[in-house]
């Protein structure tokens, strides 16, 4: 049995889940805070046999997109100046961790 974490966009989760249920994967969402650019995300929790891994892993790449955002930014010029500006980066797409399970417990 393995234990899938997947880190995707905000906008991507209710795509994600809906196609994984929709494929009989129960999944669990929990609301998660990115480090890099603060912003919010959904960490989608699946377990599953081992057999249904690759499926489960091709359902979130079809439905976790890529997309360019202009981002603010903050350079220092000076010691006290500091100066914003935007900054383009990609977002979306998916961060997924596949992790064995020693043990299994529904109570």
């Amino acid at each position: 049995m393995k234990l899938i974490l997947a880190i995707v966009s905000n906008d991507d989760s209710s795509s994600v889940s809906s196609a994984l249920t929709k494929e009989n994967y129960s999944v669990t969402r929990l609301a998660t805070t990115g480090g890099f650019l603060r912003a919010g995300n959904t960490t989608i929790i699946v377990g599953t046999e081992n057999d249904k891994v690759d499926k489960a892993i091709e359902i979130i790449g079809n439905e976790s997109k890529r997309r360019t955002e202009i981002v603010p930014s903050t350079a220092s010029y000076d010691i006290g100046r500091y100066a914003s500006f935007p900054v383009e980066v990609q977002v979306g797409g998916a961060t997924i961790f596949v992790v064995d399970v020693e043990q299994f417990v529904k109570l």
